[in-house]
């Protein structure tokens, strides 16, 4: 099956390799500081520490869903971490989340500061602060979580390992890409599945799941990240590609998915987020031009 003769040594060492492919420079086998550095601070209470990638989008949509909302409470500030410049690494990044991963929020709204962290508890916390997109009753609040919750242990296998070997790696391994992709679209007939019941992932209503799967399996799904839609034949998934479309449209939707993006269209890189107005001043092709 490969003529790979690699055997695993009895205790690992970790071996810095240059050809490690695009996360070499920057992933290590410990946690903490690797350097002293305060985060900035705005003049929002919610001041959010992300790049916009699918976990960071998570955070900046659900933001911009509450403002729509009429929420002025969720007015925020974004600032950006370069994770590969190793920001997330600051002595000031790792007091708000220890695990070195963004998106981080700290809600200066409290005394003293409330730090949260891991994207889906984000949600969890801003959808309970600010009481939209999470359901009252029981039953649906139970069901929204159950989407969140699939997400976070699902997008590890869409992200980390298909996305990583199809796309990321320096070598195309077959064994992995093609146990990656089978998980990949396990996952996406499950939601697609599910997605026959009813307009959103929980149901007819609009919740924090639908924002937390969309960046992952939307973006996936419309060809936005891994150039890997016709790969897995995502068209396939009839249901899928209907909702994708259909929160892809929505205006904060739109809005939250640029804000700390450094790739892609100019137009589509807010890599700041301090008003609402950015969105019309500071995008990248505003300010380059």
């Amino acid at each position: 099956m490969s003529d790979n003769n690699y055997q695993p040594a009895k205790v690992w060492e970790w071996k810095q390799n240059p050809n490690g492919g695009a996360f070499a420079s920057i992933n290590r086998p410990i946690s903490g500081a690797t350097h002293d550095k305060e985060l900035p601070v705005g003049s929002h209470p919610l001041q959010l520490y992300s790049l916009g990638t699918p976990n960071g989008q998570k955070v900046t949509i659900l933001l911009e869903e509450l403002l729509a909302a009429g929420v002025t409470g969720a007015e925020y500030d974004a600032w950006l971490i370069r994770i590969g410049e190793g920001d997330q690494f600051s002595s000031g990044f790792v007091d708000v989340n220890p695990n070195s991963k963004i998106p981080a929020l700290r809600d200066h709204s409290t005394t003293p500061p409330t730090r949260v962290f891991e994207s889906g508890n984000i949600l969890l916390y801003l959808a309970e602060k600010f009481g939209h997109f999470l359901p009252k009753d029981p039953a649906g609040r139970v069901e929204t979580l159950n989407w969140l919750f699939w997400l976070q242990g699902s997008a590890p296998f869409l992200g980390g390992g298909f996305g990583h070997f199809y796309h990321y790696a320096p070598v195309k391994i077959e064994y992995a890409i093609d146990r990656f992709t089978m998980e990949a679209k396990r996952l996406f007939d499950v939601l697609d599945k599910q997605l026959a019941r009813g307009r959103y992932v929980a149901g007819e209503e609009y919740t924090i799941a639908d924002i937390a799967i969309w960046p992952w399996f939307g973006s996936v799904a419309l060809g936005q990240v891994y150039g890997a839609a016709e790969f897995l034949d995502a068209e396939s998934y009839k249901n899928v590609q209907r909702w994708a479309k259909d929160i892809a449209s929505r205006p904060a939707v739109k809005r939250g998915r640029i804000v700390n993006r450094t790739n892609g269209e100019l137009n589509e890189q807010l890599h700041e987020r301090h008003s609402a107005s950015d969105f019309e001043t500071s995008t990248e092709d505003k300010r380059q031009g």
